[in-house]
């Protein structure tokens, strides 16, 4: 998941109007929307990287918190958009937020029953 992140994120800053697109968000030159997935690129790379880089369990595993709490939010994000998104737009950043969370919580309840 931290490899996939850091795939994303670096597909996000590079090419954040192929991003978008790909997603079903829009087309045409829009720099706010460029930038805020820039933005959204650079934080998953950071999320990835700090996993990777953890020289030890315990890092590992607040790198997982973290990812857990930022998709948990994306998730919740994602729901609030409905009323001015297409629903199969909704339902891919859902889905995809959902999935991440749902492979984080069971990261994290692995890591705290051992």
């Amino acid at each position: 998941m931290a490899r996939g992140r850091v795939a994303l994120g670096v597909a996000a800053l590079v090419a954040p109007k192929l991003t978008v697109k790909a997603m079903g968000i829009g087309g045409g030159t829009d720099p706010g929307r460029d930038y805020i997935v820039r933005a959204f690129g650079a934080r998953e790379i950071a999320l990835g990287a700090g996993y990777l880089l953890s020289r030890d369990e315990s890092g590992r595993r607040l790198w997982g918190r973290l990812g857990l709490a930022v998709d948990s939010l994306d998730l919740v994000a994602g729901l609030k958009t409905r009323p001015g998104l297409p629903l199969w737009v909704t339902a891919g950043a859902v889905g995809v937020a959902g999935s991440a969370a749902a492979l984080g919580a069971a990261k994290v309840a692995s890591d705290l029953t051992g």
